[in-house]
């Protein structure tokens, strides 16, 4: 078990910390919903939860196998409904390094597709995954 701590500082904003490591983050409202879009909203972090979940259990099957992860990067976008505000939509792009063999494609995009939070989301929540490979 994680613990984290979260504590509302006011006008729409939280400060959360991480309890193992005492990392810190902010969150804010976004100019939207009345906030300032100064820091990431919530679900803001919904989607770079998605995104680096993604990244990080691609990079945990590359390395089971001997394959390069080094420089994969990936891209959310995020979608609201209108009222009731959800999130509609995350769109992710994973750009994949150079030196991806066609067989090893298949096992990193089944990672990329079965990572926690992807798995999480619920199924209303489109999340979908491109993979753009190299020349």
């Amino acid at each position: 078990m994680v613990q984290m701590s979260i504590r509302y500082t006011g006008e729409k904003r939280c400060e959360a910390t991480h309890g193992p490591s005492g990392t810190v983050i902010h969150t804010d409202a976004p100019v939207d919903n009345g906030g300032k879009g100064e820091a990431f909203s919530p679900t803001d972090l919904v989607g770079t939860a998605l995104a680096t979940c993604i990244l990080t259990t691609m990079a945990i099957v590359a390395e089971r196998h001997g394959l390069s992860f080094g420089d994969a990067t990936a891209s959310v976008s995020k979608e609201m409904t209108p009222a009731p505000r959800k999130i509609a939509q995350l769109p992710v792009v994973v750009k994949m390094p150079k030196g991806i063999q066609a067989k090893d494609r298949v096992l990193l995009e089944n990672a990329a597709h079965t990572c926690p939070v992807h798995r999480s989301l619920h199924p209303d929540v489109k999340a979908p995954i491109s993979f753009v490979y190299p020349d």
